[in-house]
């Protein structure tokens, strides 16, 4: 959106600068008109300018997945006569 406001303000800004509009409907004397001209011509060339570093900015962005996994690991027991074995297994399908 940036980059079009900023080329429709260059061809206002063109259009005030280089006719000549003395009409009925607009009151503007030749130096008003070029002064705004030129003021629309910078505020469509500086629109040109932020929408391309904000374009450039967005495409060196990067996502970061963050998976929480809630629960405690699973404890398997097994016991051969008076001896216990204990051991700690991380399952990926636990949750």
């Amino acid at each position: 959106m940036g980059i079009g406001l900023g080329i429709f303000l260059l061809v206002v800004g063109a259009i005030f600068y280089f006719t000549n509009l003395d009409s009925n409907v607009l009151n503007l004397s030749s130096s008003t008109g070029n002064t705004i001209g030129i003021i629309l011509m910078v505020a469509g060339a500086l629109a040109i300018i932020l929408g391309l570093i904000m374009n450039a900015q967005r495409t060196r962005t990067q996502h970061t997945v963050v998976q929480e996994r809630r629960g405690g690991p699973d404890v398997v027991e097994r016991r051969d006569g008076d001896v216990v074995e204990r051991r700690v297994e991380h399952r990926d399908d636990a949750y």
